[in-house]
């Protein structure tokens, strides 16, 4: 015990509980050594024993290199006082027998400390996919961020949330690899395995979009979508939303690349019947549109009413076409969306879709 207190800082700083399960520990160590030295031709026994005295919580208080380093000192000490413990001309026999015991306590040590690192992993994957599930469904409370905060989660940056099928064959081996590769595509990750779907939370400072891209093929066949990105919990709650209901709407969409956008699925989201995807285009569409100058609402409908042809909407506008041309620039710069490109115009038409459907409503 001297020499831990001499040689180990580590250890002088620990609580007195803490040493005294130490010492429990050592004298059983020795207890056990003194027993089997009494008849060597046996295999050592009792090797497994040696750490049931003290509680599982010691293993977070004392590493294993902690516990090794306990190991080396104590053959140390053996070593260094064989000729007053052993017996005259046992020296050797001593140390060699030391030695061997103190390998199979080593051993022992690390089986001790693996199945306490298999039953927090378990612990900590449940609790994952409990806060997975919560942020999920929006319950979000100080109860939750600690729960985060205790999966390591740092909460700097901002956070991108990216939805999938989790795969056929996304077994717990598997899955704890993807825990490892989204920890080293982001800062922060959290990942959840919904029935079927595997949602995936990054966060950090770096650059989480080529960190979606990095885990992309760990995602099972199907869309791969990409919320919108978040600055707190609250926000990636709606942001995991988003891309869940893209999720779902995205097979309307052939074309759609892998992985899409959230936001760009906004028209196939409004026909699942995704109320947040149509508020989005009212608000960003059809309403600028409504208070705009210059007749925007009006030309954009006859356009696309009359198959996207700039000569037929200046027909039915008694306009000429570089007027319907100019007009359409200006939705474009008004929305954000260009009504010339085949896929913006399917987006802009929805837009004017739900959005006389709200004022019908009104």
């Amino acid at each position: 015990m001297r020499r831990l207190d001499d040689d180990l800082e580590w250890y002088r700083a620990l609580p007195a509980e803490d040493r005294s399960w130490v010492n429990l520990v050592a004298q059983a160590g020795i207890t056990a050594f003194v027993t089997w030295y009494a008849d060597p031709s046996r295999p050592p026994h009792g090797v497994g024993e040696i750490f049931a005295a003290a509680p599982p919580e010691l293993t977070r208080s004392i590493s294993l290199q902690h516990t090794l380093q306990l190991v080396r000192v104590v053959v140390d000490v053996v070593e260094t006082h064989s000729d007053r413990l052993a017996a005259p001309g046992a020296e050797r026999e001593l140390r060699e027998a030391v030695l061997r015991y103190s390998r199979e306590v080593a051993f022992s040590a690390a089986e001790v400390y693996a199945r306490a690192a298999e039953v927090r992993g378990a612990w900590d994957a449940r609790l994952e996919a409990f806060v997975v599930d919560a942020l999920v469904r929006g319950d979000v409370d100080d109860a939750l961020r600690s729960r985060v905060a205790a999966l390591g989660w740092s909460g700097r940056g901002s956070t991108l949330v990216v939805v999938g099928t989790a795969g056929a064959h996304l077994d717990e081996v598997r899955a704890a690899d993807l825990r490892r590769a989204t920890r080293r595509a982001a800062d922060d990750a959290l990942v959840g395995i919904l029935g079927d779907r595997l949602v995936v939370f990054l966060g950090g400072e770096g650059d989480l979009g080529a960190a979606a891209m990095a885990l992309l093929p760990r995602f099972g066949p199907g869309p791969v979508v990409v919320g919108p990105t978040a600055a707190g919990l609250a926000e990636a709650t709606r942001s995991a939303r988003a891309a869940l209901a893209g999720l779902l709407a995205a097979p309307a969409w052939a074309q759609a690349p892998r992985p899409v956008h959230a936001d760009d699925l906004l028209p196939e989201r409004v026909l699942v019947g995704d109320t947040t995807a149509r508020r989005a285009l009212v608000e960003r569409a059809y309403a600028p549109l409504a208070a705009s100058q210059g007749s925007l609402l009006d030309t954009l409908s006859a356009y696309l009413g009359a198959g996207r042809s700039l000569e037929a909407a200046a027909r039915t506008l008694y306009v000429h076409p570089n007027t319907v041309r100019y007009r359409l620039r200006r939705v474009s710069d008004v929305t954000g969306w260009d009504p010339l490109d085949a896929r913006e115009s399917y987006v802009l038409q929805i837009a004017l879709a739900v959005g006389r459907l709200g004022s019908a409503d009104d």
